[in-house]
């Protein structure tokens, strides 16, 4: 996920840029709203531009020339008030898997519900708070990533993860640490996937996920703030198993918010200290 752009997303999984992928990959970090616990409203800062900027212009670039080479026998997509056939949203009752690579999910099976459970336990894992600490960062990117491109989607997210500067923007130590009193907080909830193309040995897999990103606790200038994204995953049956070969994220679809209260910094470090995540399956 990118220095300057919310990080995809990425568990992965903000107001800031990770580079997950090649230069397709952006995961975006959600941005703060107002303050509820009272510091004025602020942006949730970004990580270096210069980088972003090339990504950003990259992902325009590749979805362009995607879009005008498209077939024309590309299935069209479903008008709004044609409502997606039940097996496409309905749960398989498909047993989760036993197996864990990295303490990631594995052993996913090979069709369309397999892929789409994969990505989904990965959209968790890139957005994560995995992904701000540098031994844990590693066991993710070996878990999640096809082996051949692992080793350059290391070495970009530990660029964009000890930035020092960007870091310091969204509140923690060189170390990625919070302060003292503080909890930070970076955790991904899919609410659905889509399959975009299948094959045996590939498939593209879109999940739509809501992000929690922020610092809880009394004092907080980055209070933990819920955004929404789709990230796209291009995935490889690797080894008996899916891995990530790359993956791009955009904004939304995002729902209106309710008229609720919100949460106090006590109420809010105490739920996600308390509640635990969850393995995703169709």
């Amino acid at each position: 996920m990118s220095n300057d752009d919310q990080y995809g997303g990425g568990a992965g999984g903000s107001g800031y840029g990770e580079v997950g992928g090649t230069g397709q990959t952006r995961t975006r970090l959600p941005e703060s709203a107002s303050d509820p616990y009272g510091t004025p409203p602020r942006r949730t800062p970004r990580a270096s531009r210069g980088l972003v900027t090339v990504v950003g212009v990259v992902v325009l670039l590749i979805a362009a020339i995607a879009f005008a080479n498209q077939s024309g026998d590309t299935p069209t997509t479903p008008t709004a008030d044609t409502p997606p056939p039940p097996a496409s949203t309905a749960a398989t009752g498909t047993r989760p898997v036993d197996g864990k690579n990295g303490g990631i999910p594995s052993g996913f099976a090979q069709t369309e519900q397999g892929a789409q459970s994969a990505a989904a336990n990965f959209a968790v894992a890139l957005g994560s708070d995995a992904m701000f600490d540098s031994a844990r960062r590693k066991a993710v990117v070996q878990a999640v990533y096809v082996p051949s491109v692992a080793a350059a989607r290391q070495s970009d997210l530990d660029r964009v993860y000890t930035d020092a500067q960007f870091l310091a923007r969204i509140g923690l130590d060189s170390a990625g640490k919070a302060p003292k009193g503080l909890q930070f907080i970076s955790r991904t909830s899919p609410v659905g996937t889509k399959v975009e193309k299948f094959s045996t040995d590939a498939a593209t897999v879109s999940v739509w996920h809501s992000t929690l990103f922020g610092l809880a606790g009394e004092g907080s200038k980055n209070p933990v703030a819920e955004s929404w994204y789709t990230n796209t995953f291009e995935l490889r049956w690797i080894n008996g198993d899916w891995r990530v070969a790359d993956f791009t994220q955009k904004d939304g679809p995002a729902p209106v918010g309710r008229d609720q209260r919100a949460a106090s910094a006590e109420e809010m470090a105490a739920a996600v200290s308390q509640f635990g995540g969850l393995t995703y399956a169709r």
